[in-house]
């Protein structure tokens, strides 16, 4: 049986870490897989830390705030210390459906792909939640780019659920982008060989936290992510 890691990196989440993760015990005392989860707490400035040990949860204390680039490689490095098969991204904040795990899981353990991206946007994907109007249209405009630079279609660009195997772990361990981090990694992976695979998955919105992402940082985002995936397939195609 392969051995499973959840990576949840979580930055100021104490109000509702625990929630998240009482859902994730909940699942795997059912499920058939072998899994395991480590939070990353990415230099938290509220009280997470001390909930996390006050409930011994399994988890790695960044000193400093590493952004969510940083605190995911935190769990990639972890997973391939440990030995994992499978290392999962899952998101502190509830907005992912643990339920959903079989579908990102099922390619990557029948050989079908190596890295698989948990979709809002997919017909069989039954979420109701798909983000506001504005980040739509920010998501399709970049599904569009990547597509241009790279010939693969991925219409749910910046979910951050996905997960690797083996292959992909030991990719991510030693480049992992910082920045962004979703949409620049999948230049990277095709440059890789890496067999990239879209699923079905369902999300919520947030319950506690607050994106840090406003209208004028959207803009921002946008210009530089739409640049950052212009350089990666230069150099992509340069190698």
């Amino acid at each position: 049986m392969k051995r499973i890691l959840l990576i949840i990196p979580a930055y100021n989440e104490a109000e509702g870490i625990i929630d998240n993760i009482n859902k994730i015990e909940s699942y795997r005392a059912k499920c058939a897989y072998d899994l395991d989860y480590v939070v990353i707490n990415d230099g938290s400035t509220d009280n997470e830390e001390e909930v996390l040990r006050n409930h011994q949860i399994n988890h790695i204390e960044l000193i400093q705030n590493l952004g969510i680039g940083g605190a995911v490689q935190t769990g990639y490095k972890y997973a391939q210390e440990n030995n994992y098969d499978i290392a999962v991204q899952f998101d502190g904040d509830g907005q992912h459906d643990i339920e959903s795990l079989p579908h990102l899981l099922d390619p990557l353990i029948n050989n079908e792909a190596d890295f698989t991206i948990g979709s809002r946007f997919l017909e069989e994907s039954n979420s109701e939640f798909k983000s506001s109007i504005t980040r739509q249209i920010g998501i399709r405009f970049l599904s569009v780019l990547i597509y241009l630079t790279s010939k693969v279609r991925i219409l749910d660009v910046t979910s951050g659920y996905r997960a690797g195997n083996k292959r992909v772990i030991e990719q991510f361990v030693k480049r992992y982008p910082r920045q962004y981090p979703e949409p620049e990694s999948y230049m990277h992976l095709f440059s890789q060989g890496i067999r990239v695979k879209e699923v079905g998955a369902r999300m919520f919105e947030r319950t506690t936290g607050v994106s840090s992402i406003n209208f004028i940082k959207g803009i921002n985002y946008m210009i530089s992510v739409s640049l950052s995936i212009l350089a990666s397939a230069i150099i992509g195609k340069d190698r």
